[in-house]
């Protein structure tokens, strides 16, 4: 089982903000906080997002680099995807694959793909067995 995940930000503001949105929608609540970070948690598993040192800051994430791709959540269902998918666009988040939403993935795999502030890309995926 997965314990946590940390990831550093370039503007913790812009991924508290943005995050913070993301994952009460997927039901994790926030877990601990500090000057330079916060965390959220869902059962065992938390996620912390740490605003990145300066000097550490002149090179941007990008995903096809060595490190993490992106990061996959499951949905509840089919609604929850489309409805997440409805309020990224309202919130201007830019959805990755947009002309082949929801099914990106492949036939058969249901999910939405998009960016967040540091441009990670996240994916929320219904259950295959939803018909």
């Amino acid at each position: 089982m997965l314990h946590h995940v940390e990831i550093y930000v370039s503007n913790l503001k812009k991924s508290v903000e943005f995050w913070g949105w993301l994952l009460g929608e997927l039901g994790y609540e926030k877990y601990q906080e500090w000057k330079s970070g916060v965390s959220w948690k869902y059962g065992e598993t938390y996620l912390v997002f740490v605003q990145v040192e300066e000097r550490f800051a002149d090179v941007p994430y990008h995903r096809c680099r060595v490190g993490l791709n992106h990061l996959a959540f499951h949905a509840a269902s089919k609604k929850q995807v489309d409805e997440l998918t409805n309020k990224l666009t309202e919130k201007n988040v830019k959805i990755l694959y947009a002309d082949k939403t929801p099914y990106a993935g492949g036939e058969g795999h249901y999910a939405v793909y998009f960016e967040d502030p540091d441009r990670i890309k996240v994916e929320l995926v219904a259950p295959s067995f939803e018909q």
